[in-house]
């Protein structure tokens, strides 16, 4: 059975105290106020604006771990779910054990061509330690949990906050994990200048 780590939802003022007491500055449009290149690519995307409303699962990828099968799992959700505003966002890592490419257009081809990859990948990242970015700093002290291994899934509702955290483990077809994401889907997009 699958582990799954729900928070309860906390004040935004007290959810920036927490944040920036643990060394993370808070956003006041959520965990996706950061900007990250495609996967080899130039010019940076504004996740914040970019999924703005969208219910994001963000995994952390590498391409030769025993996990790996699972970008076909993830694809196929991408695929099922992004008419009614869900995306997957892929951040390659080297973080565990070095089981990602160094170079990015490699990252891209191979899971291009061996999983058939669509959903957006992004560059590859620190997810954990003093070097992890800041989106994967949020995201840990959101969850109350780093990353342990490849592939971890961090799920954000609508209104850029955290929904649950899913180990390594959890694959895309999970029962929990799907209900989770069709519940997240089910809220209403938030409203212009709403909160």
């Amino acid at each position: 059975m699958a582990r799954i780590r729900l928070k309860p939802f906390l004040p935004a003022a007290l959810a920036a105290f927490l944040l920036s007491a643990a060394g993370v500055a808070f956003a006041a449009d959520g965990l996706l106020a950061h900007s990250y290149r495609p996967l080899a690519g130039k010019t940076p995307v504004d996740l914040g604006s970019t999924y703005s409303g969208e219910v994001v699962l963000i995994v952390n990828t590498a391409s030769k771990c025993g996990f790996t099968p699972q970008f076909e799992g993830l694809e196929a959700m991408h695929a099922r779910y992004r008419e009614r505003g869900f995306a997957v966002l892929g951040f390659p890592s080297g973080d565990f054990k070095e089981q990602e490419f160094e170079d990015e257009a490699q990252i891209q081809e191979f899971c291009t061509l061996t999983y058939g990859v669509k959903f957006p990948m992004f560059q590859k990242v620190h997810v954990v330690g003093e070097q992890a970015t800041p989106l994967y700093r949020e995201l840990a002290a959101a969850a109350g949990e780093a990353p342990q291994w490849n592939f971890h899934k961090y799920l954000i509702g609508r209104d850029g906050r955290l929904v649950a955290s899913y180990g390594s483990r959890t694959t895309p077809d999970d029962p929990a994990l799907v209900a989770a994401i069709e519940r997240a889907l089910a809220a209403p997009r938030p409203q212009p200048g709403g909160d």
